[in-house]
């Protein structure tokens, strides 16, 4: 016990003195910018910021509306209602619950999982074309190197489990391994099974919108968990092979990495 509990403390240390190189970094890169650049990305980060705080997710009500005046076209109109959202730090699950009360179980669940993997490939897409290189050398760092090459040989594997832990925000998952090594069709392919069951578990008990929680979904979320824990203790245990490849080799996007 007491070997376990310091091998997390010196973890907790070296993931800390990681956070803070890469901060440092940050702000050094930000100073090093030309002004014109600097601008662009303040008023970036406010409008991001602004979007959040001001801009609503549709309401039940007003996404009806819609889809009166919309008529055939709401399923498409409410696909990438779906894409945009997901894009920012909102739970995804409003969205997926929608999906099976406007267009049933089936329709639902074909859209609930296109957008979320729609979603999550531009998520990848912009985020490992802006900030990949800048992060790569830093992934070298003994907090995240293990994690980082883990993640390159048997992405796949981790991602699928973290797909299915209901917890996990979804954008946090699709921002930090689009800096990570994780190859672009893994990423994709683990990202639309690994988010299968919730998903499609969700639309089914759509009518946990109303408040009253269905003891199946509180079911399937616990077996899913069990699951996704499960694996990612079976991703720990699995050996990793030597590294052969250069943090900093350059690659294409977005199968650089």
């Amino acid at each position: 016990m007491t070997a376990i509990f310091r091998t997390a403390v010196n973890w907790i240390s070296q993931f800390a003195d990681f956070c803070r190189t890469v901060v440092t970094d940050a702000i050094a890169t930000f100073m090093a910018f030309p002004r014109w650049k600097k601008l662009a990305l303040i008023v970036a980060a406010v409008t991001a910021v602004a979007l959040l705080i001001f801009v609503d997710v549709p309401s039940v009500e007003l996404l009806r509306q819609w889809a009166d005046k919309a008529g055939d076209w709401f399923f498409l109109l409410y696909f990438l209602i779906y894409v945009f959202f997901t894009q920012f730090p909102i739970p995804r699950t409003f969205f997926t619950l929608m999906s099976g009360i406007f267009f049933g179980p089936l329709r639902g669940c074909l859209l609930a999982l296109t957008a979320t993997t729609v979603s999550a490939i531009i998520s990848f897409v912009i985020v490992r074309h802006f900030l990949r290189d800048w992060m790569a050398p830093k992934l070298s760092h003994p907090a995240v190197a293990g994690i980082d090459e883990r993640l390159r040989q048997r992405g796949w594997l981790s991602v699928t489990c973290l797909r299915m832990i209901a917890g996990i925000p979804f954008f946090v998952l699709n921002y930090s391994t689009a800096v990570s090594s994780i190859r672009f069709l893994p990423y994709i392919v683990a990202t639309f099974i690994g988010s299968a069951p919730n998903t499609i578990a969700i639309v089914l008990l759509g009518d946990t919108l109303t408040g009253h929680v269905n003891p199946a979904l509180l079911l399937v979320s616990a077996v899913l968990l069990v699951l996704g824990v499960s694996g990612l203790i079976l991703d720990a245990k699995l050996p990793v092979r030597e590294n052969r490849h250069s943090t900093s080799t350059q690659l294409s996007a977005p199968e650089r990495g």
